[in-house]
């Protein structure tokens, strides 16, 4: 599939693979938590589509290496620098700007919920909450803002970040690397004909602590952040 026919096609990673390549998986990347739009686009399964990908996409973008590893390596480090800086955006837009955004009105992309779990999981889990929303869907895309909102230290931010993007995109891209030609070699399966399987257990999985936390964890009070402009420590 390489043209867009239906927004269903937006989930697909393999349509931002095909369509745009190595720059446009950067820019989502990004995008994601630089520009608190990327949530609703493909994060976990587009990393691992990548790794399947990752010889090609080095191939066209700079010509290969000869070399699958460090191909892969190369995709691997691109995402992670990408998505340190996307991070370095989100924290300082939270220092600058973030507290008025809790009395901003819900619209399309932006959803005030997002930002109060996004707050209610760095509370939890502290300092550690920048390496651990790596790993979850929507949580990652605010984490960032709210480090910034509540004034965590710039030199700590920066190593949970880079620990945080490190790990992400080169347990991901390496996984659908070499999983690829593990299925292929020992059971005969090309797990490129298999993607819309692989893409919906990757969003199960990875939504799944999302979905148990909204369902039966316990309901945070949310109201005293409705009315103040004051940073909600």
């Amino acid at each position: 599939m390489e043209d867009f026919n239906s927004w269903r096609d937006l989930l697909n990673p393999e349509l931002y693979i095909k369509m745009g390549g190595f720059w446009l998986v950067l820019f989502i990347v990004f995008a994601e938590t630089g520009l608190f739009v990327g949530f609703f686009l493909p994060g976990d399964s587009l990393l691992f589509v990548s790794g399947i990908y990752a010889v090609d996409i080095i191939k066209e973008t700079f010509g290969s290496t000869g070399s699958d590893f460090l191909d892969t390596t190369i995709l691997a480090s691109a995402v992670a620098l990408a998505a340190i800086i996307g991070n370095e955006v989100g924290y300082y837009f939270g220092v600058k700007a973030g507290p008025a955004l809790y009395k901003k009105k819900d619209t399309m992309l932006f959803k005030k919920k997002y930002l109060y779990q996004a707050h209610d999981f760095f509370e939890k889990h502290g300092a550690l909450a920048v390496i651990m929303a790596r790993f979850l869907p929507v949580v990652r895309t605010f984490t960032p803002m709210v480090a910034g909102i509540v004034k965590m230290d710039k030199k700590e931010f920066l190593r949970d970040n880079v620990i945080g993007a490190v790990l992400w995109s080169f347990l991901l891209i390496f996984a659908g690397h070499y999983l690829d030609k593990l299925f292929m070699d020992q059971f005969g399966i090309n797990l490129k004909e298999k993607l819309e399987y692989i893409i919906i257990i990757i969003v199960l999985v990875t939504t799944l602590p999302v979905i148990v936390k909204f369902l039966f964890g316990k309901k945070e009070d949310h109201s005293k952040y409705e009315n103040q402009d004051q940073d909600p420590e």
